[in-house]
């Protein structure tokens, strides 16, 4: 936990609130986001990931100013029924997500067992999330293993660039990221650059641009040391970004500063509910996304 007195704020760009256990117990939730603001995190992009789930999460939204969310069916998430275009439509229109997602392609094996969610069902998921999000001007939160031409390919045929998205919770390679950065996207980073086996990530961290960085918790999961084996919350994405500034050899603040201003450049539906103390530093912000 950070000791600033007024700590610079930061974001949690990806968390599963409904996740948490505590949707339905208005204390938890409190309490959870309370500790979370004493550490200096000013704004949480809450993921719904699939839009029948939704209504816990928009109602913690609704609850708390500094909660936004994202909106699709994630690629392992298991349906009877795809969800149509239309539907998809209907529901970004009726939720007024800030961003789709998370949504992608994950190709990774279980105990020698594929995919929950058959290849040639993501691929078409996630090429009809693409469109849908390009038609509405919308950014795009990607979740991706082991499918690293697929998706790379899927983003090519359909993303705008000037629009883009990001690479959550990234750990695939440094040529991937770069491709990605190349049609307008941003790199997220979880706690997963803390663990002691994760030197491929911190090189991510240390050589990727900062003004192309995002951090986030995607708790519950992926508690960061020194906080592993615990459920993750979104007041340890503190840890996420004093890593990156060790790694570095920059401050703290220095990251808290770049990877808010680039929150709010990319999750453009996102600005008319940033919190007055981020308001308050606008001309700040804006300085270090123009450095």
């Amino acid at each position: 936990m950070t000791s600033q007195a007024n700590p610079i704020p930061m974001i949690d760009s990806h968390c599963h609130l409904d996740m948490l256990g505590l949707a339905d117990n208005d204390d938890g939730i409190d309490a959870l986001l309370t500790r979370a603001r004493a550490d200096g995190v000013s704004q949480f992009l809450a993921i719904i990931t699939d839009p029948d789930d939704a209504q816990k999460t928009i109602d913690i939204s609704r609850a708390h100013d500094d909660v936004i969310y994202a909106l699709g069916v994630h690629p392992l998430k298991s349906r009877e029924t795809e969800l149509e275009r239309q539907a998809l439509i209907d529901a970004i229109d009726a939720f007024e997500p800030v961003a789709v997602g998370e949504i992608g392609l994950d190709f990774v094996e279980h105990r020698g067992q594929p995919p929950r969610v058959p290849i040639d069902v993501q691929r078409e998921r996630f090429a009809c999330h693409l469109q849908v999000a390009r038609e509405s001007e919308l950014p795009v939160i990607i979740h991706t293993r082991g499918a690293k031409e697929e998706t790379l390919e899927l983003l090519e045929r359909y993303i705008d660039p000037a629009v883009g998205g990001v690479l959550h919770c990234f750990t695939d390679d440094l040529d991937m990221a770069r491709r990605a950065i190349a049609m307008g996207f941003y790199i997220s980073l979880s706690g997963i650059v803390t663990f002691n086996q994760a030197e491929n990530v911190r090189e991510l961290a240390r050589v990727l641009p900062l003004d192309r960085l995002l951090i986030e918790t995607d708790s519950p999961y992926l508690a960061p040391v020194p906080y592993r084996g615990k459920t993750n919350e979104p007041a340890y994405v503190v840890e996420v970004a004093r890593t990156i500034a060790d790694v570095r050899g920059i401050s703290l603040d220095e990251v808290a500063m770049q990877t808010t201003a680039n929150f709010y450049h990319l999750f453009k539906r996102a600005a008319p509910k940033m919190p007055q103390r981020i308001q308050s530093q606008l001309g700040q912000l804006n300085a270090a996304f123009r450095g």
